[in-house]
Order: C-alpha cells, then structure tokens, then sequence
C-alpha cells in the first residue's frame, strides 16, 4: 500500500489542485511505511488519524463541489468526471486509514486477545 499511496503522491504534481491531494497521499504513504516499526506505534495513529481526517474533508469537498456545480450525483460512477475520481479516490483512502487504525486499536499480545474474549463471553475472566 504504501508503493500505491507513494506513487500517487508522486503524479499529483501536475493536477492543478496538487495541494490538496499531495498532503493527503503522502500522509497515507508515511503511515504504510512506518507500520513496519512497533515502537512508532502511537505516532502512526497520529499519521492516520490526520489522514483520515484529510480524506473526509476532501471527500466533503468533492461532493459538495459535484453538487454545486451539477456535474455528477452522489452515486454516479462515471470516471470520466474528475469529481468522480477524487471522490473515489479519497473515499478509498478513507476506508484504508480507518481499517488500519481498527488493526492499531487491536491488542498485539495474544493472551490480552484471549482473555479479552473470555471476558468478553461471560463477563468473567476464566483462565488468569
């Protein structure tokens, strides 16, 4: 992923809006590229979360900017609408930011994963 984030940061040089996505895409890629890192755990959650935050607000703007100007509806999958595209675009990003951070919240240790489910179960920890 962090190949694919990179990579698109690298051709938003010539869009005409290149502020916008290269923050986003480079937060994306940065993110992928210090997972590999245990004890940066904590600052990838930041990484991510400003990414996700990115991805939402240029979401909200590529819709909004979609319906003002009455190119593309909300469902429309044209890709040939530039609208289209970065909703798309941002919309994937988006899900990959929140499914990496849903992998960050998860407990590492597997006898925290355990107990957490028998507790989870019964309401009381057995096998402590």
């Amino acid at each position: 992923m962090a190949i694919i984030f990179g990579f698109s940061s690298s051709v938003q040089l010539n869009d005409p809006d290149w502020y916008f996505w290269l923050p986003l895409y480079a937060c994306a890629c940065i993110v992928y590229l210090l997972n590999w890192r245990i004890s940066a755990k904590g600052s990838i959650k930041h990484v991510a979360k400003v990414a996700l935050c990115l991805g939402v607000l240029l979401f909200i703007k590529v819709v909004v900017e979609g319906y003002v100007r009455k190119i593309a509806g909300l469902w429309s999958l044209d890709l040939a609408e530039r609208v289209v595209r970065e909703k798309t675009e941002s919309l994937l990003v988006i899900i990959f930011m929140v499914l990496h951070l849903v992998c960050l919240s998860e407990p590492v240790d597997l006898k925290q994963r355990k107990k957490r489910e028998i507790v989870g179960r019964g309401g009381v920890a057995y096998g402590e």
